[in-house]
Formats: structure tokens, sequence, C-alpha cells
């Protein structure tokens, strides 16, 4: 950071001319700068061991010690709301647009400016008035069975409530912010008449009732009991890549597909993070922010996380890669969160469980 600051402050042709020059204009420079915390304390919905490892680079080129603690998103939040000012994190690392979105209006969170940021974290996965930024991106695909589905009948998320797919639809419950998400970013796109109408034939044609997480549907394709489902990609690669041998078997027997293709494209997600508003570390923690948005950071994430980056400049893992290249919602996800009321209501309407 004090490179940073260095850098930015520098004019083009300044030079030191003596030694105790230099040392002057260097004492004062680090006088206009407080010197950094020397510790930074992160309350994260990310399992410890999908970020620890970034956590513990961090500290090593840095020399910013993190306090841990993780725990459910809503969990978490509801943790900030009730410590108030008093709360001794400094960063929110959490999951999906919608949970940054109400961390901002529950004003647990504060604006920062940095210009790294804005520069690399594209405008629509990032709030406009900096309370949060986006580290990754997730898209939520169709998992399809690979000797019942032919790819060619698959298209756009509203054919899924075509008749063709009565009892062939596995999908997790309403109460999850990835659905909700899902069904706010239809709204924004198609208006509440088109997306009324899709969740009820998606309803009606459901092969269960919602149950279990992503990769539970995922186990359900594979078993037979479904023909397709709506994920996230990245718990199919974590699937494929597991070191349970019923896991990979049962990923190996599914296929993924990238909806809507040919208009708006996939719809995506995040994880973020912001800085709180009781943070008494705010330097270091807009510094862990930034660093987890470097392209090494990045390219872990996408290697070890099955995530896509959120830099166009960093290429995705080789996992990644082989599933090919898809158009993503250019959607700002903080609509997401403003419609996640909507989209639950909706969901409510159409009896999705």
């Amino acid at each position: 950071m004090l490179a940073n600051h260095l850098s930015s402050g520098s004019r083009p042709g300044w030079r030191c001319t003596t030694a105790a020059f230099c040392a002057a204009v260097l004492a004062a420079m680090l006088a206009a700068f407080p010197v950094q915390a020397a510790t930074v304390n992160v309350y994260s919905a990310r399992q410890e061991a999908l970020i620890k490892p970034l956590l513990d680079e961090f500290t090593a080129s840095s020399g910013i010690e993190v306090n841990l603690v993780t725990g459910a998103g809503d969990a978490l939040l509801a943790r900030l709301i009730n410590e108030g000012r008093n709360s001794p994190a400094d960063v929110l690392l959490t999951v999906d647009a919608g949970r940054l979105f109400r961390a901002r209006e529950a004003g647990v969170l504060q604006p920062v400016e940095s210009t790294y940021l804005e520069q690399v974290v594209p405008a629509n996965l990032r709030d406009s008035e900096g309370y949060w930024f986006g580290l990754s991106v997730r898209a939520r695909v169709i998992a399809y069975a690979r000797q019942r589905v032919d790819a060619a009948q698959l298209s756009t998320y509203a054919a899924l409530a075509d008749p063709r797919w009565r009892g062939r639809i596995c999908i997790r419950s309403s109460g999850n912010i990835y659905n909700q998400s899902l069904v706010a970013g239809m709204l924004a796109t198609e208006g509440p008449a088109n997306t009324a109408q899709w969740l009820a034939g998606l309803v009606a044609n459901l092969a269960r009732p919602p149950q279990g997480g992503d990769r539970d549907q995922i186990k359900a394709v594979a078993a037979g009991q479904c023909d397709v489902a709506v994920v996230n990609s990245y718990y199919y690669g974590a699937m494929l890549q597991s070191d349970d041998a019923a896991e990979r078997e049962a990923a190996g027997a599914v296929a993924v597909f990238f909806p809507n293709q040919d208009d708006r494209g996939t719809h995506i997600n995040i994880s973020g993070a912001g800085v709180t508003a009781a943070a008494g570390n705010k330097q270091a923690a807009i510094a862990l922010i930034e660093y987890l948005a470097r392209p090494e950071a990045q390219s872990w994430y996408a290697e070890r996380n099955n995530e896509y980056p959120v830099r166009k400049d960093v290429a995705p893992g080789a996992l990644l890669e082989s599933w090919g290249d898809f158009k993503a919602d250019s959607l700002n996800v903080t609509e997401l969160g403003r419609l996640n009321a909507q989209a639950v209501m909706a969901m409510d309407r159409a009896n999705w469980k």
C-alpha cells in the first residue's frame, strides 16, 4: 500500500537531490497516510477451506494478520446488525448479491473509494457507491442427464415451464437465496406477468417437492429421479473433483447447459465483500479486498473453487474452460437484491415450496 501511495503521489520528473531531502520528503509522505493496522477481522460466509489459503497469502505478503470468523450468510448479517457499532468485524465476505444488498440496506457496510477496485471489477458486479465489490462469479445453469436428454432440447430458463418437462425437473426450495436471485433476475428482464407464468409452469413440472442443496439436485438427476435441474455451476465442478467416488460418478452422468445464449445470457451471481460500518481497521480492510481482486487471487478462485473471475483479464480455470465460453447476463446484480422481496412474493404465489 505504501508503494502505491508513493507511486500515485509522485510527480513526473520528480527525483531526490540529496539523501537528507529524500528522507524529509519520505517522512512527510508517511505522515500523510495512517500506518496500516496489523490486524483485520473478517466475517466470512465462505467455508474456511475456500478462503483461508488466500487470507494466509495476504498475511504473508502484507504482514497484516487476519482473524477469520465463518458462518451462514444470514446469521453473519444478523450478528453484524446486533453488534452495531461495537462489532469487531472489518470485512463482510459473503455470497449472493442479494445478501450484499441487504447488508447495505441494514446499514452495516460503509462506502469506500478504491480506484483499483473500480478499474478491475466491472460496474455491473459492484455497488455503484462502493459499499461492496464482487470477487467471483457463479453461473446458474441447467444440469441434465447425458443419457436421457438431448442438449438440443434445452434453450432458456423460461422453456423449463414447457409441458414437455412435466415431472422431470429438480430444484432447491424457494427459501434458497440463489433461486430468489434467479427469479429477481427474471423479474428485471421478463417483467412480472411473464415471470408469474414461468413460475406456474416450472412448479407444475417439478419431479418432487424441493429439497436439499445443489449437489442433491445433481445426484437426483444422476439417479433418474429427474432429468434436469437448476444448479450453480461450481457445485458441479466440485463434484467432478470430489474425493468421494460416488459424487464423481453422479457428476459424470450429468452435463451442464448455459441457458439464454441467444438473448440476455445465463443468469450470474457473485461472491463479494464490503467494509463494515464499524471497521476499526478500514485501510487494512480495503487492502484485503483489493488483494482478493488481484490476478493471482482471481486465478486461485477459478482453479480451487470453480468460480469465474470477475476480472476480464484473468482466464478461468482449466475445468471451467473445458465447459466452453458462455454469454453472461449483463444485468447489474444490485437488481437481484432490490427485487428480492418481489421475487419471494411471486414464488409464494406460485406455490413454490
